[in-house]
């Protein structure tokens, strides 16, 4: 089953089908990461974009039940170089294809993938479609020239309803953008009691639930699509101690007068280099971002800068000066990635009890 993947700027590439048979339209993105394609392709951050792997062999070790990182993938095709039709590993339980039928998520393989990645770092981040080979050419370039991309992403991906993931340590608000599981797994690791909110609770609503710390999730799409968010940060910042993780980096950056750009094709890996202003080291993070803080745009506010990217100097970090509130751009949970920022969550642990003890002072 032949399919076409044409570019927003006309450039088409034909190779095979695989996984659901659909035609489907969003942004063209790449990857960089050698491993981790089922975390990838479930990661709530990829809604509405067509993902390439830039590594060329995808679905060697099959799929299990663990590495999961949402029950519903929002993303919308997965494009790669090769596919491997026999799985092998203890813990597969079925196959890449066998898994994107199920999800209804089409899939391309056999294309030049380095030729694709090539043309969005050159260009940029564009909109592509990928449909039948059979269709015309030129009437699917319209229709996506056509088209507009959704800008409610963090809707369609956020709970619905709130939940609790109970624990005896300390109570945690989880504002859910597009959550990563692996976050979730991080703070029940240390015992917190978390209660995961939809991306539109209201401040009052938070206070309510007491919670001892406040975690803002990664998302996707752009932090200024999702106004009421930074409205409720911004009224919780100083009450209670505050971490946020890539789209709640930026939401909390937004919210103390800072403002985002749109990347020219993102941060999407497992391999990104980041330094620690305060000690000068390096970690390898994961990372998967379109967005970023503009440093120019923090001067007058409360906010310094702790960490940067060293392959393009973007803002990666920032603590408020004031209150007990920090945020970084990568992906301390890895899933998939190098665990090398994971003693963040414990610095959050810290944080809360630093505050609490303040709290039995005042008493």
């Amino acid at each position: 089953m032949k399919r076409q993947l044409i570019l927003d700027d006309g450039t088409v590439f034909i190779g095979e089908g695989f996984g659901a048979n659909e035609e489907t339209i969003g942004e063209v993105v790449f990857n960089t990461s050698m491993t981790g394609y089922q975390e990838i392709l479930s990661d709530p951050s990829y809604c509405g974009q067509l993902v390439t792997l830039t590594y060329p062999l995808v679905g060697n070790y099959g799929i299990n039940r663990d590495d999961f990182e949402s029950i519903t993938p929002a993303i919308k095709a997965f494009i790669v170089r090769e596919v491997a039709d026999f799985a092998s590993n203890w813990r597969n339980e079925s196959t890449l294809d066998e898994l994107l039928k199920v999800k209804g998520i089409p899939g391309l393989v056999g294309i030049d993938t380095r030729k694709l990645t090539r043309i969005i770092r050159k260009h940029g981040a564009m909109k592509g479609i990928l449909c039948s080979a059979e269709m015309d050419t030129d009437e699917m370039l319209e229709k996506l020239q056509r088209s507009s991309l959704r800008r409610d992403q963090v809707e369609q991906v956020s709970t619905k309803t709130a939940y609790a993931s109970p624990g005896r340590g300390f109570r945690v608000v989880l504002m859910d953008f597009g959550m990563k599981h692996g976050i979730l797994r991080e703070l029940n690791k240390r015992d917190c009691d978390v209660i995961v909110v939809p991306y539109n609770t209201s401040a009052e609503e938070i206070r309510r639930l007491q919670p001892d710390g406040i975690m803002l999730s990664n998302g996707p799409g752009d932090p200024k699509d999702v106004p009421q968010a930074i409205e409720t940060i911004k009224s919780l910042i100083g009450e209670i101690p505050l971490f946020g993780i890539c789209l709640g980096h930026q939401l909390f950056a937004l919210a103390c007068g800072g403002d985002s750009f749109k990347m020219k094709f993102g941060h999407r890996g497992g391999n990104h280099p980041v330094k620690d202003l305060k000690t000068g080291k390096v970690a390898l993070t994961s990372q998967n971002h379109g967005y970023a803080v503009e440093e120019k745009s923090l001067a007058g506010t409360r906010l310094e800068v702790t960490h940067i990217a060293i392959n393009d100097d973007t803002v990666e970090g920032l603590k408020h000066l004031d209150y007990p509130a920090f945020t970084v751009q990568y992906h301390p949970e890895a899933s998939p990635g190098p665990e090398d920022s994971n003693y963040l969550f414990d610095d959050f642990m810290k944080l809360m009890e630093e505050e609490k003890r303040k709290e039995l002072q005042h008493a």
